[in-house]
């Protein structure tokens, strides 16, 4: 199913810290917060942001920030609260993708980030991809089925 009621409900399953996935999500979705955060300055876009989208070659780039901006704080937001996590997941590696894409067009290939590379953008684009294959394998396999055992024969 593309979208059930639960994607729309914060269940206290999703805050299960014994569960490695669950903090595998919230720590996804918390690291896009500096990206969205980091494209403001005094209440308003960067210049800086705006001439690197524009130098990226997205255009308008006042446009493009603002984009990425809200795509950031609604997967980081959805992913810390569990809210359509396959979506957040997937969106949220479109996301670093088009980073990884910015940042290739502006500085060429560059891996460390010191040096402003993108093995970072492309970590948490991996990470989220698999939140989103494990979110995607439990709608596949519903808790409320039993295992099938295996027969010996």
């Amino acid at each position: 199913m593309f979208l059930t009621r639960d994607d729309f409900r914060i269940q206290a399953k999703n805050f299960d810290l014994s569960d490695g996935h669950n903090i595998t999500r919230i720590i996804c979705g918390l690291f896009m917060f500096p990206h969205f955060a980091g494209k403001f300055v005094a209440g308003g876009l960067a210049a800086g942001t705006v001439a690197f989208f524009g130098k990226a070659g997205f255009n308008p780039p006042e446009i493009w920030a603002w984009m990425a901006a809200f795509a950031e704080l609604a997967t980081g937001v959805a992913l810390v609260l569990g809210l359509c996590t396959r979506w957040a997941a997937l969106g949220a590696a479109c996301v670093m993708g088009m980073a990884v894409y910015a940042l290739q067009v502006v500085k060429g290939f560059g891996w460390a980030w010191n040096t402003g590379g993108y093995e970072y953008p492309v970590f948490w684009a991996i990470t989220a991809l698999a939140v989103a294959a494990t979110e995607f394998k439990r709608l596949a396999k519903p808790a409320h089925l039993p295992l099938r055992r295996a027969v010996a024969i």
